[in-house]
């Protein structure tokens, strides 16, 4: 189920070998030689080398073959990203982008149940995506990772980028990352499940969870207001609440209440990274929401989930 991403880190394909026709060498010309008074003694000749498989074939098919490409090593093959168009999987393929990592995009199909395959809890056994397994990990062996925060943090390690080694700029970058993780993802996806899919009857934890929203996104505009980004320079932390505030301004009037954030909201947007990693993967989400019975199976699938066995 596996698809490469088409934005402009995605691996390139290995361009095929160039095969050379063959020349065809005119024979010299035939000279008459006097024969020598004494032939001179033969000399041994070396034993023959055997020939390669391409050019036995070449010599009997008079056409030159090129010889196979090697296969990738571990170390060699693009990150695997497991995901599904959602807030916590843009974190992820954002930061790809904005890295310029090769990575190949493995749709999960959160509707469907597939994270709840075998295959998928080895690497990610909370049964939520997004993960990665990265071919070229430590001490250049794979790894797998799951959680978005974490693999924000992994990545930026990895790269240096996004995530300072300066440990007082770094503090700055997890609190907000950890504000994300704690507040804003959790209290806007429950704001959303009881806005737009619980039955009637529920307007209590409507308002609730979006009052919660309201706060939330308050203390992120007063931090705006004082800094361009939230950890000071554009970090992980952006990338992990951008998408949240998507979701976010359906709840709340970002441009009359918290201009601060809205205007971060569309400096982050503008990032070519954030646009490829923000519709990477749109068009599944899509087919899923003009299919009523996906719609349908997909809330079986996803709420009222309990342990399993």
């Amino acid at each position: 189920m596996a698809k490469t991403n088409k934005s402009k880190t995605k691996s390139k394909a290995a361009k095929p070998f160039p095969v050379k026709k063959p020349v065809a060498k005119k024979a010299p010309s035939a000279k008459k030689v006097a024969a020598p008074e004494k032939a001179a003694p033969a000399k041994k000749s070396a034993p023959a080398k055997k020939a390669s498989p391409e050019k036995a074939a070449a010599a009997t098919t008079g056409k030159a073959v090129a010889a196979a490409p090697k296969a990738a090593t571990p170390a060699e093959r693009p990150i695997e990203l497991f995901y599904w168009p959602t807030p916590n999987g843009w974190k992820v393929s954002i930061m790809l982008e904005e890295c310029a990592l090769p990575y190949t995009m493995v749709p999960v199909n959160i509707g469907r149940g597939e994270q709840f395959e075998p295959e998928f809890l080895r690497i990610s056994p909370n049964n939520r995506m997004p993960a990665i397994v990265d071919h070229q990990g430590p001490g250049n062996k794979p790894i797998s990772v799951f959680e978005s925060g974490a693999i924000l943090q992994y990545l930026g390690r990895k790269t240096g980028k996004f995530y300072p080694a300066d440990e007082r700029k770094r503090v700055a970058v997890d609190e907000w990352l950890f504000w994300q993780m704690a507040g804003l993802g959790p209290m806007t996806g429950q704001a959303n499940h009881f806005l737009n899919y619980a039955k009637e009857g529920n307007d209590y934890a409507r308002k609730r969870y979006t009052d919660e929203v309201h706060r939330l996104v308050g203390v992120m505009n007063k931090r705006l207001g004082e800094h361009e980004y939230l950890a000071g320079e554009y970090s992980i932390a952006d990338m992990a609440c951008w998408g949240w505030i998507i979701g976010a301004s359906r709840m709340v009037e970002l441009g009359l209440e918290f201009p601060n954030v809205k205007a971060w909201r569309e400096r982050i947007g503008a990032r070519p990274a954030v646009d490829r990693g923000f519709r990477l993967g749109r068009e599944l989400r899509e087919q899923q929401n003009n299919d009523p019975k996906a719609q349908e199976e997909a809330r079986r699938v996803l709420f009222g989930q309990r342990a399993r066995p």
